[in-house]
């Protein structure tokens, strides 16, 4: 059952089975040919498990896509390997996948094939009906991932992705264990879903939206922040967590409209500044945090009403609201309400 590669201890020969693209990607990183390196060819977590001993390096050349409990073997990776040890591993990711299908059919039949292919190993994986019927009885693990998906479970798991290459149509990614193995919950899917924001007091409050993002997009921040930083806006450059469909949906607010939920349950107020997640409030200045402890947040930001560009001119907009607010609470918001209002329908402002 257990499926070896190679089992450097046992034999010294060259990495015969691993393509050389491949092969001189991963030297540029680890050392593949030392004693404390494991490489692997398989989907079930049992093969990892039987690594009786702690180790500085793991390869697994097995897709992603045909792993049933990604999450589990990730946490499987991670409690083998010792801190800053890395796994190597590679996907196909949708994209890819698109692309294989139309070079391998003509357009005519390459549309239907990649439709269905859509359906079963995209849209199925993630439907509660669905999931267990296409494991059971379609007999199919060959599942359509994003870049998203599959990062964020490496950070929700203790990794930090060091890098990634697209080799041979597969995404090939280097991970680098930053933290002891969590045990990650399958990711919940669905139209609605729940975000952990900061509201008065610094009590975490539930807001509600319409999904617009890759599944596990929030343990991505930091990443994206680090790598792109921020548009201007205030918003991340290069998001590639959002969807296509969400773009439009955030585009004209549609993604926030379950948000009036959260006005009819007290946690939101019309106008305020914006509820925020840790790593973006993390952002701010102790006398920003502060001052925004004191309030609820709210539905339309003072953002809408002094449209600034960078994230100084957006700390410096929302102190000027919360500081006015203190002073004259309904005049304030209704001027800002006003002032909102003028430039969405007058001068284009929109979320993005």
């Amino acid at each position: 059952m257990f499926k070896s590669i190679f089992e450097y201890r046992e034999k010294q020969k060259p990495l015969q089975h691993i393509e050389e693209p491949v092969l001189e990607y991963i030297i540029k990183f680890i050392n593949p040919f030392q004693s404390q390196t494991r490489i692997l060819d398989t989907s079930t977590i049992f093969n990892i498990e039987t690594i009786n001993e702690p180790i500085e390096n793991f390869i697994n050349l097995r897709k992603l896509n045909y792993i049933t409990d990604l999450n589990g073997l990730l946490y499987t990776v991670n409690e083998k390997l010792f801190m800053d040890g890395y796994f190597v591993g590679c996907v196909e990711l949708y994209q890819q996948r698109k692309a294989r299908i139309y070079s391998r059919f003509p357009s005519p039949i390459a549309f239907p094939v990649y439709i269905i292919d859509f359906v079963l190993n995209r849209m199925f994986p993630k439907l509660y009906l669905t999931q267990n019927i296409r494991i059971k009885k379609l007999r199919s693990t060959n599942r359509a991932l994003s870049k998203t998906e599959i990062f964020g479970r490496l950070y929700a798991s203790g990794f930090d992705v060091i890098d990634f290459k697209n080799i041979n149509c597969l995404t090939y990614f280097v991970a680098r264990k930053r933290d002891k193995a969590k045990k990650v919950e399958e990711y919940k899917y669905g139209i609605l879903y729940k975000m952990k924001r900061i509201g008065k007091k610094g009590k975490v409050i539930n807001v509600y939206k319409i999904r617009t993002m890759n599944p596990y997009s929030e343990y991505l921040q930091n990443y994206v922040y680090d790598k792109y930083n921020l548009k201007e806006g205030g918003k991340f450059k290069n998001d590639f967590r959002i969807t296509p469909w969400g773009k439009l949906l955030r585009k004209y607010w549609l993604d926030e409209l379950p948000m009036i939920l959260n006005l009819i349950k007290g946690d939101l107020k019309l106008v305020g500044v914006r509820p925020l997640s840790k790593q973006y409030f993390d952002l701010y200045d102790e006398d920003l945090k502060n001052l925004r402890y004191k309030h609820k947040p709210g539905l339309i930001p003072p953002y809408y009403a002094d449209l600034p560009n960078t994230i100084e001119e957006i700390i410096e907009s929302e102190k000027k609201y919360l500081l006015a607010y203190e002073k004259k609470k309904f005049k304030t918001d209704i001027t800002y309400l006003f002032k909102a209002l003028k430039n969405i329908l007058f001068k284009n402002a929109r979320s993005s």
